[in-house]
């Protein structure tokens, strides 16, 4: 997209009179002809108020001062210079952006040059005297002039060199003043931040004067005279920039800048010598050198820079100075400036561990960019520097050091710092290069070397990625390909990350680019290298999109494709050729696109790149066929119909004409796709459509255009026609869509339509214009009424989105103009704004905003008003023809004080009354609609000031008042319960009056059951004006839950409207008559602070907190200087007050602090990130010291302020605003977490818990997946301990004194309260291969102490400690670690053998070999030698795992490493210690108690660990048992694995048999999915099947019978029939009967149900099938019907989505053999139940039970499906329509047309028939205020009516048909009379408009009534064609 350039403002001159009467009195002197004519021009200048005309008339004098030229040289008349003085003085005046500034500046360069030296004097003139009379506010404006002459304006540089000493002077004094004005500013943030944005402007003016003044500083140091004041001038101004860069209350972008200012000065003193640089590398180390060249004055002046206490990031930005201001580039280096050039990166790489602040890392980053790009342009000259040259070599320690300052940075935070850390890898390439004597970079060892340890390194290390691109710049693709061949594809699996894909695709593309340009520059021939390229590329990418899930493919057509087609146009050929001839597979198995879905996102990223063009590739129904494009775009798959709908829409070019073909795709997919559940589905849907729209508008314009200009008759008609058929898309698009707006639609369906629509309002109107397409014709009375009733929808967008649709409709359809209509409308919004229901105030709102533009509303209020008998005076009356800006404001007006009237009234009653008012009128509704009425307020353009000012005022009181009525009940210590528990006696005052209402006595029945309130009492009778709407003495239900919504939902309106008030009413000044004054904004704050310092209800205070921000950030950014300091006074006192805090505070001392961390959190999210954060910083100084454990110990007085302390730095940490801004605070978090863990009080432990979590997050990033132990969240040590030094000795020294405690050898369990934490924290750190041998901060110090963990008695802390020992062990040190582990492991059993220590050793090798021996990237050693010694070490130690070891969890721990090591480990031919090992291992396996017990104890093993070692003894048999027998080096094993499989399956212990199941059933799955079928066609090994039917007879255990009974059902039939159970043998149906009996027994679990139902349902269809031609005998007649109500109850709603699941599979497989068989094998009445339940699980709420039940089209046989309709998977509405449309075919084969059509019917009147016959609708329970009732996500049942509908309608017309029973169609009439007569008299039951006051029953009895209608449709065309 093209952003114009903003144009500068023209603004005309301005003076004072008597400046203008002088200017005009020097002009009018005498002087000749020319001068007499330039004086009357800018005379008209000066009395112009334009300012166009005044830069015409400026311009116009330049060009009369041009013609000075040829005049006599002599001294220029007193008229003459009193036109130039007047235009210096105008010159001076005015803004720097200013056109007319440019202009005179022109003019002025336009005087001959005999003139100039005289004009410069004059403007230099002006200048000095603006610099000596202005004041400090002017200084901005001075600087920008100063400037301004500097810019291409000869003159004006002219003026700066002449006053070149009082321009500094003045910079001086504008600096000096600044930084003593800063000193005041402290608070006011906005202020300070305008301060330090003029401060930097300053320094970067004084820069630019002595940059463009170096001649004149040259000259002027030479002349003595001039040398005194202009060493003054340099000497303050060094003295001021000192300042500044020692203040760290100066922002980075001022102190860098002044670091530059300084280095300028010194050189301009200096030169560029050496002498400057030695001067610079003295600053640099801050030591002044002895006989030093620099001039003493200059050191005096730098004298700050030389002191060693001075912050450490100045030498950082005296080296950024150094850098950008001394000349590197075309010269050649001294020594010394050698020196100082390896002296920068030195310097500034001691600072990486000190540095803190995020945004100095930054700096740091360009920093270290610049010096190396410098070094690069050193070295490319032609006599490099020696020193340099030697110095630079990638193997020597300085490019080390820098190496590994870019391993540590790479994955900042900050996305500058990466990219930064990015150029300087690449820069340190070209070092290296310029500095190797390799000529060929790919034959150089360290770069080969560099670019393997990438490779090597873990691909979720995100810094890699940039490396590699950056590698494949220097060495080419071609290289790394040698090196990894599988790198494309490899990157192509990380394109399903999403964190990664981005760097995946950068990489990818610079991979593939550079490797065509080797193969083009290697082949030479233009197509020659396709073929290379393509296999490389392009066949990988094809692969991964038609294989892999959809969720991993979506990055790769943002990222990837697009870059690859850009690459290369001419492949999209051979991706499609190459996708088209690939073989289709079920794709309802595996999850992926297929390629059909690869193909339409090919072709999709070609058209929008352009690659593609329709008209020119003939794409519909040339390149690809149009059958496959509506294929694609009802595909199953999201993604695929998402993709085929972009193809359709998007294109290259905006004004590309639709084509026909276009318009009916869209057609085809658009009613099938707008109800999808998914919102990213529905994003892309509306967001692809709307490309389709802005298209054909663009076009529309077009053809418009060639239409008005076009001569050719024919290409007109053309032209026109496509117009026409523009209209008529247009128009059924928005008749579809308005159709779809009925009642019972679901929200998703709204949400796409409205949307939808909104975008054919906003691109061609619904007007009635008749020059547009005149779509307003197409929005008929219905059509407005049907988006009007969506204002009452439960969904704010779908009212959001309704509301704003309704004001672009036509007036007249929408009908509000209408005065009763407006009425009505206008009684319902307000009945609604007094509902119990919290979400009916929000269509209150919503429909007065919409009446607000009406005229007649102010009427239809007072008589709304005179019926309530309230009284509303109006102060200004709608005139007629009033604009409608003013209409819009008196409504709001008239609004507002009608609302305010209501409420007022209404608090009056809830003061005497709460419960009352909680009943009946609960004050929060009024209260939303006003909010909702002032944000619709446009402020700036009011006109009746003092009516809003008294407004605002009479709304902050009233908001006090409401307050005050229910904050006793939100500030309570149980509001939930209304029980008040404080003793605070404002509290208990405050909650009296409710409690003699409720008074609960000795029973809690108030709180469980509803009470009713008698309404004829005699208080009540006082307090109480019943209800206009109901009748005299009405009791009300009144529950907790009612007092308690009431009163934090007012609190929260109350917060919302003060907020709203706060932030956009404009403040009151005496300089600005504004609607609230500083006074009311202050008292709103004290408001705040009192609910958010003492609210106990979460609700409450949350939303408190938002109407808070919004006052903080008024309070910033208001003029007043005593609003803005307010943020910092609050911050101050509510930190002394939490310091101070003890019980009798009035801080809420919740155990998470309540309101107080949000209200720190408010107060310091308001001080701007680009100022210093001096609040921040201040309250992250004092918290932390709080948080602290006190050295006095734990006492009442340090708790609580501890305790909050904790709570407030947990949601400072959280809170994202503040950013990378609180990371150095990170440490000091840390620590206080971790020692707050061991304090002895539970509040203080529970806080330092979440404090810990929080800071976890903050650290590591938040969790992107399941895996607790992913390596996405965790970092480097060398990162972690750079970001934050502080904690290096603290988790070491804590460690160390953790670790002593948890020896168990004195047998006493000792357990440190922080352990657990620490472990925590070191378990997400891992050393980096880049790291090297010796680092400062490295790992291996951390490494004895977790190891010595191993010792603990603790269980947890001994796994725990083998999970946090793994990341701390290198890829390389894995083996020699695992093997100094096995030794310390005792060789035989002794008396001082030590469990715990044995167990955590055992773990740690455990866990440490799984991660090595699982690692693609450990070196592979030949002869495995390194495998060797650790089985070597190994080996005596088995004994662990036999009988000799008394301890059964080592036992089972040292079998786990056994089954790893035989399992992971390749065994050569000749490796014999693998073999050996793998023998040992059996025979230990083959004496356990599991194979070989010993007597019955041992069979029946019981006792501490006993599981588990059964279990692991388990799982060795298992990995024993399926693997071949070769590889356990035995002949016997053979016979072996089957009888090992039989006694696992046989064992006691049901958690081996459980184990054994769920080991085979992840096998055979395994093998199935190889297999690419959805049941195994044999069995995969020898197993014994016999058992396993057996088991499923006589299996006790419901876990392990559900297992076996999942492993049967994945077997082919073939191997369980018969049925054996051991010698005898079960017929079918006798196996039949027993899964259906254990199906309906299970019901308790669900697992054990859908496997016996899933295993009954195979064998039922098994039973079809055998018999195809036969009746079924009574016995299995008996068993249909059992199972057939078993699948149709499992397809119920109420079912778990899981049973639904196994329904939905159930009823796919017998698609083929029992839905659609032509031989009806169950008889027609079960086939229908069948079909029922599948369209039932077609239309069910859970998006994947939709999905699996649409997959049934694919298995209909093909001869059932008739040509051209689409035959792939589909998406569910299509295979709802799809099926219904198959089985009136099916009715018609079946020869049962008649009973179709009366099962049909049935299907249309649906369920709920009689249900609303007599019975009033009741309405929804009281006490649930939250029920929206039944809420429609999915379903629409009018939808699946009007289905049935149109297919019954066919069939009544199918020829030859039977006539239906008479008695059927006189039963269904009656059926159908009776609905529509109970929904007719319901329905006029309802209150006046019941869309919006009965909207769920409203919808229902619409529908019911909707299905009657088309049934009795029906019945009558039936009955017509009896008659027939």
């Amino acid at each position: 997209m093209v952003v114009k350039k903003k144009a500068p403002k023209v603004e005309a001159m301005a003076f004072d009179s008597a400046k203008l009467e002088s200017l005009r009195a020097s002009l009018s002197v005498d002087g000749d002809s020319g001068s007499r004519q330039l004086a009357q021009t800018l005379k008209d200048c000066l009395a112009s108020t334009d300012p166009v005309q005044q830069i015409q008339l400026v311009s116009k004098t330049g060009s009369m001062l041009e013609r000075f030229e040829g005049q006599n040289e002599s001294a220029p008349d007193a008229l003459l210079l009193a036109c130039l003085n007047t235009l210096g003085d105008i010159y001076i005046t005015l803004q720097a952006k200013n056109p007319l500034k440019r202009a005179i500046a022109s003019a002025l360069s336009n005087v001959p040059d005999w003139l100039q030296e005289k004009t410069v004097c004059i403007l230099s003139a002006c200048l000095s005297a603006s610099m000596s009379s202005m004041g400090s506010e002017h200084y901005s404006h001075l600087i920008d002039c100063i400037t301004s002459c500097l810019d291409a304006f000869p003159i004006g540089e002219g003026c700066i060199h002449h006053l070149l000493t009082e321009v500094l002077q003045f910079f001086k004094k504008a600096v000096s003043e600044y930084l003593e004005l800063n000193r005041g500013l402290v608070g006011r943030h906005v202020a300070q931040a305008q301060l330090m944005q003029s401060c930097l402007a300053v320094v970067k003016a004084s820069m630019l004067v002595v940059q463009r003044s170096q001649d004149v500083i040259s000259a002027a140091f030479l002349e003595t005279a001039m040398t005194s004041t202009l060493q003054e001038a340099f000497s303050g101004l060094l003295q001021c920039y000192t300042l500044i860069l020692t203040d760290e209350e100066f922002i980075q972008a001022v102190q860098s800048t002044a670091g530059m200012a300084v280095v300028l000065l010194i050189r301009s003193v200096m030169g560029n010598g050496d002498d400057t640089a030695d001067t610079v590398e003295s600053l640099l180390q801050s030591v002044e050198q002895e006989g030093s060249s620099a001039p003493q004055w200059l050191r005096k002046s730098c004298a700050g820079l030389y002191v060693s206490s001075r912050p450490a990031a100045v030498a950082l930005y005296l080296s950024h100075g150094a850098l950008a201001m001394l000349n590197w580039r075309g010269r050649a280096l001294g020594p010394q400036a050698e020196k100082l050039l390896l002296l920068i990166p030195d310097v500034i790489l001691s600072l990486d561990t000190r540095v803190k602040e995020s945004s100095t890392a930054m700096v740091v980053a360009r920093v270290l960019t610049l010096w190396s790009s410098a070094a690069v342009g050193c070295l490319q000259a032609d006599c490099p520097p020696p020193l340099l040259h030697l110095s630079l070599h990638g193997s020597f320690p300085l490019p080390s050091r820098l190496l590994h300052h870019i391993y540590t940075h790479w994955e900042h935070p900050l996305d500058g710092v990466r990219h930064q850390t990015r150029t300087l890898f690449r820069n340190l390439l070209l070092l290296h290069q310029h500095c190797s004597d390799h000529a060929d970079p790919t034959s150089d060892p360290y770069v080969t070397e560099l670019a393997q340890s990438l490779l090597a390194l873990e691909w979720h290390v995100k810094g890699k990625y940039g490396a590699l691109a950056c590698l494949t710049d220097h060495l080419g693709a071609e290289c790394l390909l040698r090196l990894d061949a599988t790198l494309p594809s490899r990157l192509l699996g990380l394109m399903g990350d999403q964190t990664l894909a981005p760097y995946a695709s950068e990489l990818l593309e610079r991979l593939f680019v550079s490797h065509k340009t080797q193969l083009c520059g290697q082949q030479g021939d233009e197509h020659g290298w396709m073929d290379d390229w393509h296999r490389t590329w392009v066949m990988p990418l094809l692969e991964v999109l038609c294989t892999a899930r959809l969720d991993q493919t979506t990055y790769i057509l943002d990222y990837f494709l697009p870059k690859l087609l850009r690459c290369s146009p001419a492949s999209l050929g051979h991706m499609v050729q190459a996708l088209q001839e690939m073989p289709s597979c079920l794709e309802g198995y595996t999850g992926s696109r297929g390629a059909l879905g690869a193909l339409m996102t090919c072709l999709r990223a070609a058209r929008s790149q352009g690659v593609l063009m329709p008209a020119d590739e003939q794409l519909w129904g040339g390149l690809v066929p149009l059958q496959l494009l509506q294929q694609a775009l009802v595909h199953k798959h999201d993604q695929v119909r998402m993709d085929a709908l972009g193809l359709v829409c998007e294109s290259h070019r905006s004004t590309e004409t639709l084509s026909t073909e276009e318009m009916e795709l869209i057609r085809h997919f658009l009613l099938s796709n707008l109800n999808s559940q998914s919102p990213g589905v529905r994003q892309q849907t509306v967001s692809l459509l709307k490309k389709l729209l802005c298209r054909m508008k663009d076009s529309t314009q077009s053809l418009q255009r060639r239409l008005a200009q076009e001569r050719d008759q024919q290409q007109r008609q053309r032209d026109q026609l496509v117009l026409n058929k523009y209209k008529e898309f247009l128009c059924w698009f928005c008749e579809r869509l308005f159709q779809v707006l009925q009642p019972g639609a679901s929200f998703s369906s709204c949400l796409v339509t409205l949307q939808l629509l909104g975008l054919v309002a906003d691109h061609f109107s619904f007007s009635m214009d008749s020059e547009g397409f005149a779509l307003g014709e197409c929005v008929t009375v219905p059509h407005a009424q049907a988006v009007l009733y969506c204002l009452a929808s439960n969904f704010l967008e779908v009212k959001q989105l309704a509301c704003s649709l309704l004001q672009k409709l036509p007036p007249v359809p929408v009908g509000l103009q209408e005065p009763e209509r407006l009425q009505s409308v206008l009684q319902v919004a307000l009945d609604l704004s007094t509902s119990t229901k919290p979400f009916d105030s929000v269509t209150a709102a919503h429909l007065l905003n919409l009446l607000l533009h009406q005229e007649g509303l102010q009427q239809a209020l007072l008589h709304c008003a005179q019926e309530q008998s309230i009284t509303l005076q109006l102060p200004a009356q709608v005139q007629p023809q009033a604009s409608e800006a003013t209409i819009l404001e008196k409504n709001k007006l008239a609004v507002i004080l009608f609302l305010m009237a209501c409420l007022k009234a209404e608090v009056a009653l809830a003061e005497m009354s709460l419960l009352r008012a909680a009943a009946s009128c609960p004050l929060y509704g009024r209260a939303h609609c006003i909010t909702a009425a002032l944000q619709q307020l446009n402020t700036g353009s009011l006109q009746l000031l003092a009516e809003w000012r008294n407004v605002v005022t009479d709304l902050i009181a009233l908001c006090y008042r409401m307050s005050d009525v229910v904050s006793p009940v939100v500030q309570s210590s149980s509001p939930e319960g209304l029980i008040p528990m404080d003793t605070d006696s404002e509290t208990s005052a405050g909650l009296q009056r409710i409690l003699q209402e409720i008074q609960p006595r000795d029973t809690n029945d108030f709180f469980t059951s509803a009470r009713e309130l008698d309404a004829t009492s005699e208080e009540q009778k006082l307090t109480f004006q019943t209800n206009s709407t109901g009748p005299e003495g009405e009791a009300y239900r009144v529950t907790a839950q009612m007092v308690l919504v009431c009163c934090w939902r007012s609190m929260k309106e109350v917060s919302m409207l003060l907020g709203e008030l706060c932030q956009s009413m404009p403040l009151h000044t005496p300089t600005h008559k504004g609607l609230i004054t500083e006074e009311q904004i202050e008292g709103v704050g004290q408001y705040f602070q009192e609910q958010l310092l003492q609210s106990r209800h979460r609700g409450a205070f949350e939303l408190a907190y938002v109407g808070f921000v919004r006052l903080t950030d008024t309070l910033c950014r208001s003029g007043s200087a005593t609003l803005q300091q307010l943020p910092a006074q609050w911050l101050k006192e509510v930190l002394e007050e939490v310091k101070c805090s003890d019980p009798s505070s009035k801080l809420c001392a919740t155990r998470r602090s309540a309101g107080i961390p949000f209200y720190i959190q408010a107060l310091l999210s308001s001080e701007p990130k680009s100022s210093s954060c001096s609040l921040l910083k201040m309250t992250m100084r004092e918290l932390t010291a709080l948080a602290m454990p006190s050295h006095d110990g734990a006492t009442e007085h340090s708790t609580v302020p501890q305790v909050h302390a904790l709570n407030i730095l947990r949601a400072l940490y959280r809170d994202t605003h503040l950013g990378e801004n609180i990371m150095p605070f990170v440490s000091e978090g840390m620590k206080a977490a971790v020692l707050g863990f061991t304090s002895p009080i539970w509040a203080v432990r529970n806080s330092s818990t979440l404090l810990f979590s929080t800071l976890i997050t903050r650290i590591f990033g938040v969790k992107r997946g399941k895996d607790e132990h992913s390596k996405k969240n965790r970092m480097t040590g060398r990162e972690f301990f750079t970001r934050f030094p502080a904690l290096y000795p603290f988790l070491l020294s804590q460690l160390e004194e953790a670790a002593s405690s948890v020896d168990s050898d004195s047998g006493q369990v000792k357990l440190h309260p922080s352990l657990f934490l620490l472990l925590l924290v070191l378990g997400r750190l891992y050393p980096s291969p880049m790291d090297g041998s010796s680092s400062p901060l490295g790992l291996a110090p951390f490494m004895p102490f977790i190891i010595s963990c191993a010792r603990s008695a603790v269980y947890r802390t001994r796994e725990m400690a083998a999970r946090a020992l793994v990341p701390f062990v290198l890829v390389t040190q894995v083996p020699s670690t695992t093997q100094t582990l096995l030794e310390s492991l005792p060789r035989e059993p002794g008396p001082g053998t030590q469990q715990n220590h044995i167990h955590g050793t055992l773990l740690q090798v455990l866990f440490l070999l799984r991660s090595y021996l699982t690692d693609t990237h450990r070196p592979q050693t030949p002869k495995g030698d390194q495998d060797s010694d650790i089985i070597g070490a190994l080996r005596p130690r088995l004994w662990l795992a036999t009988r000799q070891n008394p301890c059964l969890v080592t036992r089972g721990t040292m079998l786990d490493l056994l089954a790893d090591m035989c399992t992971f480990l390749c065994a050569p031919a000749e490796d014999s210690q693998v073999t050996t090992l793998r023998k040992e291992t059996l025979a230990i396996l083959l004496d356990s108690e599991l194979v070989a017990p010993r007597g019955l104890e041992e069979e029946l093993l019981s006792g501490p660990g006993a599981t588990q070692y059964l279990q692991s003894l388990a799982r060795l048999a298992t990995i024993v048992a399926m693997k071949s027998a070769g590889v356990w080096g035995t002949q016997e094993a053979d016979g072996m694995q089957k009888d090992l499989l039989q006694r696992l399956l046989q064992c006691p212990h049901y958690e081996v048999r459980q184990l054994a199941l769920e080991r085979l059933l992840e096998r055979f799955e395994k093998d199935r999915e190889k297999m690419q079928c959805s049941d195994l066609q044999s069995v995969p090994f020898d197993l014994n099947v016999t058992t396993l039917t057996h088991l499923a007879l006589h299996e006790p255990h419901p876990m392990c019978l559900a297992k076996v009974l999942q492993v049967l059902s994945v077997l082919p039939l073939s191997s369980l029939l018969p049925w054996q159970d051991g010698s005898m043998s079960l017929n079918d149906e006798e196996a039949l009967e027993h899964l259906l009996s254990v199906a309906e027994k299970s019901s308790h679990s669900l697992e054990l149900h859908c496997a016996a139902l899933s295993l009954a349902s195979r064998l039922m269809v098994h039973l079809a099938e055998k018999k195809p031609q036969e009746k079924l005998g009574e016995a299995a007649e008996v068993h249909v019907a059992v199972w057939g109500a078993m699948v149709t109850q499992c397809c119920n709603e109420e079912q778990p989505v899981e049973v639904k699941l196994t329904a939905a599979d159930v009823l796919v497989k017998a698609t083929p053999i029992l839905l659609t068989a032509l031989t009806l094998p169950l008889g027609v009445k079960h086939t229908l139940v069948l079909w029922q339940n599948l369209f039932t699980l077609l239309q069910d709420e859970d998006l994947d039970v939709r999905d699996r039940a649409a997959d049934f089209i694919c298995y209909v046989p093909k001869h059932l499906l008739t040509t051209g309709v689409v035959t792939g998977p589909v998406s569910p509405p299509v295979a709802l329509e799809m099926g219904v449309g198959l089985l009136c075919q099916l009715f018609q084969v079946w020869g049962q047309v008649a009973v179709g059509m009366i099962t049909l019917t049935e299907w249309l009147l649906g369920d709920d028939q009689a249900e609303l016959g007599s019975e009033e609708t009741p309405d929804l329970d009281e006490e649930f205020l939250f029920e929206k009732g039944d809420l429609n996500l999915w379903v629409e049942p009018l939808q699946w009516a009007r289905l049935l509908h149109t297919h019954l309608r066919a069939l009544s017309t199918v020829p030859s048909a039977p006539a239906v029973c008479p008695a059927e169609l006189a039963r269904l009439s009656t059926i159908v009379d009776a609905n529509t007569q109970s929904a007719e008299r319901a329905l006029g039951a309802l209150p006046a408009l019941p869309q919006f006051s009965a909207t769920i029953e409203h919808a229902k009895l619409t529908v019911l009534k909707e299905r009657a209608t088309l049934a009795q449709n029906v019945l009558a065309a039936m009955n017509q064609m009896d008659c027939s």
